[in-house]
């Protein structure tokens, strides 16, 4: 029996009554995933990643003030529920002829993607386990991978990274990406600094039209997650499994978090960069900056000096430079951080770190 679906969502009636079943354990193991790693985040950042919970659920709209009692009531009720579930295993999924398990997403989808849904899960950053299921709005082959495009989410954790990739497919979820897109606006206003996401924003309409320029800027951004996750799928096939491995045995440590960031790099120059300095789209190039984590940032000042002179100036010209000298210099990284991994197995942890900070561009 499913644990406890979500209460009263809005917007899941046209899920037909074959798919209930399905539905109700993908939200069960929305709701164990929650419970193992909701503590992994600041409570500042935790309560604005509630707040947008509460929003998706009762599907209200970004421009709406939430209710503070009703969400205080539920954010208790919700805290409640993962308390019960913590501990329990994630459940098989349904499907008409069979149980599938969780992690088979090309199982289950050879089955919901003809019905027009799309179900992806995996592990994320710091180990965190992702569930979801949504409308499908497009399915394509490209180059050896497959690409997704989700519209509407039926069932999503607390983080509902907006773009994963496994093996050799690649999931965009648009709605999380809205909703990813609307944090970052909501996090910026807090003390409106004079940076790149500034920029980001003023390329819209957001002070007369939120809910439109939220849209365009959603549009805009897909292309560049889309571009991320093709960068991870070509990183992904010049590393091979043993960059995973490496990673499952540094977990939730500061070597995790460079890896991570390395590899992102690595992605970004062969794919992401490239496409976005051949056809610059001031918003996109401004929100790509933003986005960058601190970390990865101190790890490429380079690539922020150019993005300043271009700011500056409008020519791309430093840009271009930092972008070429990146092709070559994170993949080298991530294959000699590699090869001490394989030569020093799980004990050069320390190795690795002083590795990766030497070796800024």
């Amino acid at each position: 029996m499913s644990t406890a679906p979500n209460p009263a969502l809005s917007g899941t009636s046209d899920i037909s009554d074959e798919l209930a079943p399905t539905l109700a354990a993908v939200r069960a193991n929305c709701h164990i995933s929650d419970a193992r790693h909701a503590t992994d985040y600041t409570l500042c950042v935790y309560l604005l990643k509630m707040r947008e919970y509460y929003r998706w659920e009762n599907n209200l709209p970004f421009s709406s003030p939430l209710p503070h009692a009703d969400l205080t009531a539920w954010l208790s009720a919700r805290e409640d529920l993962w308390e019960t579930v913590a501990g329990k295993p994630f459940e098989s999924i349904p499907l008409p002829d069979r149980q599938c398990d969780p992690f088979d997403a090309d199982a289950i989808n050879h089955h919901l993607n003809s019905l027009g849904y799309v179900y992806s899960s995996g592990i994320g950053r710091n180990r965190r386990t992702h569930f979801f299921l949504g409308s499908l709005d497009e399915q394509r082959r490209h180059d050896g991978y497959t690409l997704y495009i989700s519209g509407r989410e039926y069932a999503r954790d607390l983080t509902a990274p907006p773009a994963m990739s496994l093996n050799n497919r690649i999931f965009i979820r648009r709605e999380s990406l809205r909703r990813m897109l609307w944090e970052k606006i909501e996090e910026w206003r807090w003390n409106r600094p004079a940076n790149a996401m500034q920029r980001a924003i003023n390329c819209y309409s957001f002070d007369s039209l939120p809910e439109q320029a939220l849209d365009e800027m959603t549009n805009n951004e897909i292309r560049t997650v889309m571009l991320h996750e093709i960068g991870e799928v070509m990183v992904g096939n010049e590393l091979g499994s043993d960059w995973e491995e490496l990673l499952a045995t540094v977990p939730h440590s500061k070597t995790e978090l460079l890896l991570r960031a390395v590899r992102d790099h690595a992605a970004d120059a062969l794919s992401t960069l490239p496409t976005l300095l051949d056809d610059i789209t001031p918003a996109s190039l401004h929100f790509y900056i933003a986005n960058m984590g601190n970390l990865r940032k101190s790890l490429f000042p380079t690539l922020l000096s150019a993005y300043e002179s271009w700011t500056r100036s409008g020519s791309p010209v430093e840009l271009n430079r930092a972008a070429s000298s990146a092709r070559g210099h994170w993949l080298m990284l991530a294959e000699e951080v590699l090869e001490l991994y394989r030569h020093r197995g799980s004990n050069c942890q320390d190795e690795i770190t002083a590795l990766v900070e030497q070796r800024i561009l």
